[in-house]
């Protein structure tokens, strides 16, 4: 004979075991259900009763969910490589429109790609930031290169000293 504690936290019984077995037939009792047995002091699962292990159908894993968030996302290299790319169009001197297309290219790309799988990828802020800087980079060139060309006694006022 068992004592069974029903899902509304209830004592039931003294039940016998074939009385038992319907319950589990019917769902009415699973494998977690407590149930303490005639003699006995401690309260057990009705799984780990031998004479009812085996009325359970095998319980299948729970499934496993793909898990989503920041700390699995990781930062977009081209993003990353369009803003070191945009920081050169502006620091360095000479390759600027290089550095400048480079970043923008890189960062327009990684932007594109942030944007479609954002579970996946962050750093749209580096994204952003390669592309101001290297459009910022390009325009700088641009300007030194028209006064350059429409000035040309500025360049030799100020590289050829003598």
């Amino acid at each position: 004979m068992y004592r069974i504690i029903g899902v509304d936290g209830r004592q039931y019984g003294p039940v016998n075991a074939e009385q038992l077995r319907r319950w589990i037939a019917e769902g009415r009792a699973n494998a977690q259900t407590q149930i303490l047995a005639e003699g006995a002091t401690d309260w057990k699962p009705l799984g780990a009763f031998p004479e009812f292990a085996g009325h359970f159908a095998a319980q299948p894993p729970p499934p496993i969910n793909p898990v989503t968030g920041s700390h699995l996302r990781a930062t977009n290299a081209l993003a990353t490589w369009g803003m070191i790319f945009g920081i050169l169009a502006l620091v360095c001197c000479c390759p600027k429109i290089l550095f400048g297309a480079l970043g923008l290219v890189f960062s327009l790309i990684g932007r594109s790609q942030i944007n479609g799988r954002p579970d996946v990828y962050e750093g749209r802020g580096f994204a952003i930031a390669g592309i101001v800087l290297s459009v910022l980079g390009i325009l700088f060139a641009l300007f030194g290169w028209i006064i350059l060309t429409a000035h040309p006694e500025f360049y030799n006022m100020h590289y050829h000293r003598y």
